[in-house]
């Protein structure tokens, strides 16, 4: 069995707490108890795991990384530009996903009741944002990355999504295109709530009406544009143009519009949301919304490292602006 701090505290007569002191240098202790403890810690052979002597000096230097799941198109730069940001501090960071739904849920919860870090990163996994509320409420500092339609009541980065959206609108009305298809992501989503708004005001704004049966509803997905796609085709609606809420259900569509025969941009122009290094390898590369996804990983860092120095985090959310990129999907 290893020998515990428990084991270390019953044998030298004192207190956790007491070996925790020894164990970080402090000076406030009777010099004659700490060398006790240091002896006894020798004589059992006790090594301390890093994170006890974290624990004893309050701090893990540890961020946790909370995440749907590593698949998602464009996870990947938020987490590396977020890793990037926590190591220039000399934190490590912990990533955590919810692909096991409870199971993952109970872990997660598991390294919480251990203080196995200071704070949390996260991408909301559906139905988690009550307990990150209470966990942030308890004291823990979190800091939300993209998501903002649940508004909670603490910290987050996000992205000017109407407003890319309405760039979206506004630049196949200046390419001519008045019958769009939106493949929109999952209406639970503040950031797809968001991007149907800006879409629906730039038509608006031209005194054009979205027709709800032009918006299909995607899960963000290569498969889900294909099958968008098949679906309005199949129902016979018209559309000229298509705004899919990012890039890889942008990719699908295109794939499904050319199996159909149809030219892109020629027969249907096609924008999408993210822009994500694929994006200039498409065929035809493809116009789309940037989203400054890694300056959102590494601002949402940045802001939880600042809590730990004193710096709260912004109640309002830090809002990163998008810009819009044009390529051959839509102007050939």
């Amino acid at each position: 069995m290893a020998v515990t701090i428990r084991d270390v505290a019953q044998r030298a007569g004192v207190s956790k707490t007491t070996v925790s002191r020894v164990l970080n240098g402090r000076d406030e202790l009777d010099e004659r108890t700490a060398a006790r403890v240091r002896a006894v810690i020798a004589e059992l052979g006790y090594v301390p795991s890093a994170r006890a002597v974290a624990f004893a000096r309050g701090s893990t230097h540890i961020v946790a990384m909370l995440l749907p799941s590593l698949t998602w198109p464009w996870i990947g730069e938020v987490v590396q530009a977020a890793i990037e940001a926590v190591e220039d501090e000399g934190y490590g960071m912990l990533v955590f996903t919810t692909t096991q739904g409870d199971e993952s849920m109970r872990r997660f919860a598991e390294h919480v009741s251990a203080r196995a870090f200071d704070g949390l990163l996260v991408v909301e996994p559906g139905g988690t944002l009550d307990y990150i509320t209470r966990l942030h409420e308890e004291g823990l500092p979190v800091v939300l990355v993209d998501d903002r339609g649940h508004e909670p009541r603490f910290g987050s980065v996000a992205t000017t999504n109407r407003l890319g959206a309405l760039a979206a609108a506004h630049h196949l009305l200046e390419i001519g295109r008045r019958q769009p298809l939106v493949i929109s992501g999952e209406p639970r989503f503040g950031c797809v709530q968001e991007r149907i708004a800006g879409f629906t005001e730039g038509f608006a704004a031209a005194g054009l009406t979205l027709d709800p049966m032009h918006v299909v509803e995607g899960d963000f997905t290569f498969e889900s544009g294909q099958a968008a796609v098949a679906r309005a085709l199949e129902a016979g609606i018209p559309f000229d143009s298509l705004f899919a809420h990012n890039d890889t259900m942008a990719t699908g569509a295109m794939a499904e519009l050319r199996r159909a025969g149809l030219r892109i941009p020629d027969d249907v122009a096609v924008v999408g949301f993210d822009d994500l290094p694929s994006a200039a390898q498409t065929d035809p590369p493809l116009t789309t919304v940037h989203q400054p996804i890694r300056e959102m990983g590494q601002a949402a860092a940045r802001a939880l490292l600042a809590s730990f120095r004193g710096t709260p985090v912004p109640r309002e959310p830090i809002v990163l602006p998008t810009s819009f990129t044009v390529r051959a999907s839509t102007v050939g």
